[in-house]
């Protein structure tokens, strides 16, 4: 593999900026195009705000490389197959710097950013036997073969996440769909289908979604628009800088990131039922990754909203057996941090016990194992 030294990124087309490495190639630095900063938008408004200049990537925690690129980059099953398909070759992955990575994602990945030039590698067509694609995901995760690195990793779209995923196009639209891992129970997909149905029910806004051969739980792709176009997207974790390994996120944090992107009351309150859906179901995978926010053009400006909630199951093994995410600092919330946050954030406290009852009584069907006191 050639080592990449500059890179363009891209949004539908259009030039925003170049993305290189310091003289040591320890950090990365990104420049905006002087045709973006007249008429673009910030594509990370707390790191990389809209406006000239260089700019350097910290050390940490993504290794030189900007929270926003790293969105871009396969994390967990990605990078493993990554990692399995490089070594077939003969190049080591360790060695390959964030450009690189970015490189074989090119036009591939989540979201609107491409990136040029792009590394070719040996892809594979797209393939819709689901049971196939399980089968051979599940021989790779517990190592029985490595030839179908490739494949997988092709069909997965450079998705992140730590469970196998594959996307697909039909005749309804754009998908990604879900495979069990290893350590998964069989029912995976029936289980987060009914933990999706129920949230809607709690007025927590969700992609389309669907059983596919009555067990793969697919949900349609946010970030494609109807007409096909690719929409930008961050996750919570990219914006703020903060790498899933060290789940330092609380709610009160996801909150007020809402309210300054987004300005709209709706989407923070939006936000509030997910962290009540959470903790009421017992969903402890709520890292700083699940969370995302996209840009639209709407009354011809660009504006920051809420993406549609994903990833919503459960999960009770969390990080050491507590959630990702704290609510007002601790992974045992009382109503009083409930409040706490909400009050923190400017909502009315009478609406917030309002909204904590209606989720409540809506997700009762799934049983959590957290019970709500009061101190």
């Amino acid at each position: 593999m050639n080592k990449i030294e500059k890179l363009a990124v891209n949004f539908h087309n259009r030039s925003v900026g170049t993305l290189s490495l310091t003289p040591d190639n320890k950090l990365c630095a990104f420049e905006y195009d002087k045709e973006w900063l007249a008429d673009g938008f910030s594509i990370s408004p707390l790191e990389l705000p809209l406006k000239a200049g260089l700019f350097l990537a910290k050390p940490t925690p993504f290794y030189g490389n900007f929270g926003i690129f790293e969105d871009s980059l396969p994390d967990g099953y990605g990078r493993y197959l990554l990692h399995k398909m490089l070594q077939k070759e003969g190049v080591d992955d360790h060695r390959l710097s964030s450009l690189d990575r970015l490189s074989i994602v090119g036009r591939s990945g989540m979201g609107a950013l491409t990136f040029e030039p792009i590394t070719q590698l040996k892809y594979t067509e797209e393939f819709k036997d689901f049971d196939l694609l399980q089968d051979k995901a599940l021989e790779v995760l517990r190592e029985k073969q490595d030839e179908d690195a490739g494949l997988l990793l092709y069909n997965s779209g450079n998705s992140g996440g730590a469970r196998p995923k594959a996307v697909f196009s039909d005749a309804e639209g754009h998908w990604l769909v879900k495979f069990r891992h290893t350590y998964d129970p069989k029912d995976m997909g029936q289980q987060e289908y009914r933990y999706n149905k129920v949230a809607r029910k709690c007025g927590i806004h969700v992609p389309d979604f669907k059983l596919i051969n009555d067990k793969y739980f697919a949900s349609r792709r946010f970030d494609i628009a109807v007409d096909g176009s690719r929409i930008h997207t961050a996750t919570a974790g990219g914006l703020l800088c903060i790498s899933l390994s060290n789940p330092v996120l609380d709610y009160s944090n996801l909150l007020a990131l809402t309210g300054f992107l987004t300005q709209n009351p709706k989407d923070v309150e939006q936000m509030y039922r997910r962290m009540l859906f959470n903790y009421f179901t017992d969903n402890k995978d709520d890292h700083c990754k699940n969370f995302s926010f996209m840009v639209q053009r709407i009354d011809n400006q660009w504006k920051w909203v809420l993406a549609p909630a994903y990833d919503l199951t459960l999960c009770t093994e969390g990080y050491n057996g507590e959630h990702a995410t704290s609510v007002n600092g601790t992974g045992h919330p009382t109503l009083h941090d409930f409040l706490a946050v909400g009050t923190k954030i400017k909502m009315n406290e009478k609406h917030c016990r309002e909204l904590i009852d209606d989720v409540k009584y809506n997700c009762s069907e799934l049983k959590g194992s957290f019970e709500l006191k009061v101190d």
